[in-house]
């Protein structure tokens, strides 16, 4: 009987050429869990909360005003957090007019939704410690090689985090918008490549702290930290996004998977977004040669939408940490008794460790902060004596 394993000093070895070289078109899909995986600057975590976090904190800022209804809602359904919470009071807001459900009329929970937004607004306004971030790394790593194509960042985060990464070294980066005191959306931009590769594209596909619709309704960059126009996970979700500048943003992302030899690499995203996962699985279905990384901080198991999607397409390889699907093949990692070359083994710890909390080692490029230290330090000498050709997309499971 054969028994599959996937090699991570093999496929490791191809993606620390391939990021290390800036020749082949790369992109970033930066989600919720990238900001909640990292430290604030007095070491606790996380520097931003992620939905059961977010949740906990919203209700209780808004509870003095809304601890009828939060008590009422919570006691209609069967889920609890700030998700389906947003979704059912936009819901009430838009139908029941003049008449009360738990004491509030459709007035009443248009007010509470927007209450709910500023809340999640103050949270995540949150800055970068001082120092070296996970975010600063990344962009170190962007900024650190020529390339032959600029590095596209596409995040579903409100946050500014890689705002602020990118200004402290002085790193140019465009984001859709231009102008200065309300900076308009300029689509045509987006959708070409005239900028210089050293430009980092910076695509905020859900919106960002600072947009806000002006008085004709056209969403501008203001510079501040409104929170008046995200598109906050709720059953809207789909709607909006069919809206300027969003649709943009989301076609830019298809556009990019489109094009030959690219790779998409993805951290902190579930794919439980289903509007992104089907503009994801459109463009790969019709672009076999593009391939996309997604890096999953749990167990294979307890990323089903991740999994789901690479079952569906063998151009897409999911890494957890115990397990990969690589090729449609779903196998546990194994490392082999020997090093790669003699020189390799603090490279393979960037990637294969036991967790701090004890146990046996797993693969750790999941979490945000390992992810960006393994690709700022991808062009150091050991890594390009001792990676094999690149590889895209990765061999088949081995076997033995």
């Amino acid at each position: 009987m054969s028994v599959s394993f996937h090699n991570p000093d093999q496929y490791m070895a191809s993606l620390r050429t391939i990021i290390a070289q800036g020749r082949k078109r790369v992109g970033l899909l930066v989600g919720a869990g990238a900001p909640a995986g990292m430290a604030r600057a007095d070491g606790s975590r996380p520097l931003i909360p992620a939905v059961a976090g977010l949740t906990e904190l919203v209700l209780k800022a808004i509870e003095p005003a809304y601890g009828t209804q939060i008590k009422g809602l919570q006691g209609d359904l069967a889920k609890h957090d700030i998700e389906t919470l947003l979704s059912r009071i936009r819901s009430l807001g838009s139908v029941i007019g003049t008449t009360k459900v738990h004491e509030l009329d459709a007035d009443g929970y248009r007010a509470m939704a927007n209450a709910i937004c500023v809340e999640i607004g103050k949270i995540v306004q949150a800055r970068l410690p001082a120092g070296s971030t996970a975010y600063g790394e990344l962009v170190s790593w962007i900024t650190g090689a020529p390339r032959a194509h600029a590095v596209e960042i596409f995040t579903t985060n409100y946050d500014l985090l890689f705002e602020e990464a990118f200004e402290r070294v002085r790193a140019p980066y465009f984001d859709g918008f231009a102008g200065a005191r309300e900076a308009f959306f300029d689509p045509a931009s987006v959708s070409g490549d005239q900028l210089s590769s050293r430009w980092t594209r910076l695509w905020k596909i859900h919106g960002s702290l600072g947009w806000k619709a002006n008085a004709e309704g056209e969403v501008v960059r203001t510079g501040q930290t409104d929170s008046t126009h995200l598109i906050f996970p709720e059953h809207m979700k789909y709607d909006q996004t069919q809206k300027a500048p969003y649709a943009a943003l989301l076609d830019r992302l298809r556009s990019f998977l489109a094009t030959e030899d690219t790779l998409l690499i993805s951290i902190g995203f579930s794919y439980a977004d289903a509007h992104i996962t089907a503009r994801i699985d459109e463009a790969l279905a019709a672009n076999p040669a593009a391939s996309v990384f997604a890096f999953q901080f749990q167990k294979l198991e307890q990323e089903p939408c991740a999994v789901a999607l690479a079952s569906r397409r063998p151009n897409v390889s999911v890494y957890a940490r115990d397990k990969a699907v690589i090729n449609g093949v779903a196998a546990p990692w194994q490392t082999p008794g020997e090093l790669p070359t003699k020189d390799w083994g603090p490279i393979r710890n960037s990637y294969w460790a036991a967790p701090a909390k004890g146990g046996e080692p797993e693969f750790k490029l999941g979490a945000i902060e390992d992810f960006a230290r393994f690709f700022a330090n991808s062009q150091t000498p050991q890594a390009f004596e001792a990676a094999p050709a690149p590889a895209v997309p990765p061999a088949p499971a081995a076997t033995e």
